[in-house]
């Protein structure tokens, strides 16, 4: 048990840390459920067992002498989780301070400055809260989510490895009564994307 709360060895590996970022901003979440420890939490559909595979085996690698556990849920979906006091500061948000959208999480600027790191990254977020799917038989890559800044930084970070992408801006309603209107950005890629799936390699392609 010593290995779950006490700082221990983290892998400095900028690669893997830049994608395990990108896996925990997707579908991550963190807490601190027994107050000494920051436990992050990567959720996974089912229907995707290498890429569960995957995300265990890179969490494992960045902390290597911490445990990893693989927790079915109710729904058809894991989670992968760690502990770590490590955690909070690669990731760049806290577990006691509301959900990633009240933290206004976005991308560590020290991974767009290289292209192998941005690559990495947009791994990471495309397996978790990203689509690959087929239109009028091309392929398409969607990527979605509700933080205005998160939605700038992937986009940007495409832009600059050479594909040009077009984001949406799209108004969801929550309710009949049109209160709490949640505002849902969309980055869809539609030209060179067999190119560009080549070249990152979700797991979801």
């Amino acid at each position: 048990m010593r290995g779950y709360f006490r700082n221990t060895i983290l892998n400095k590996d900028k690669l893997l840390q830049s994608y395990i970022i990108g896996l925990a901003i997707g579908d991550g979440n963190l807490s601190n459920p027994n107050g000494r420890a920051t436990r992050l939490r990567i959720t996974c559909d089912k229907k995707y067992p290498l890429l569960i595979k995957r995300i265990a085996n890179s969490l494992k690698a960045l902390l290597p002498i911490n445990k990893v556990s693989i927790v079915n849920r109710k729904e058809n979906c894991v989670d992968v989780s760690i502990f770590s006091n490590h955690l909070e500061k690669l990731l760049g948000w806290k577990a006691e301070n509301g959900s990633k959208m009240a933290q206004k999480v976005s991308i560590p600027s020290w991974i767009k400055q290289k292209n192998e790191y941005k690559i990495s990254c947009l791994k990471g977020l495309i397996e978790t809260d990203g689509s690959i799917y087929s239109d009028r038989n091309y392929k398409m890559m969607m990527f979605t989510t509700i933080i205005n800044k998160l939605a700038k930084d992937f986009y940007g970070m495409i832009v600059s490895l050479g594909f040009n992408p077009h984001i949406y801006r799209i108004e969801r309603k929550t309710n009949i009564y049109n209160f709490n209107k949640q505002i849902e950005y969309n980055i869809r890629l539609s030209k060179n994307v067999l190119k560009f799936l080549d070249l990152v390699r979700p797991e979801k392609s």
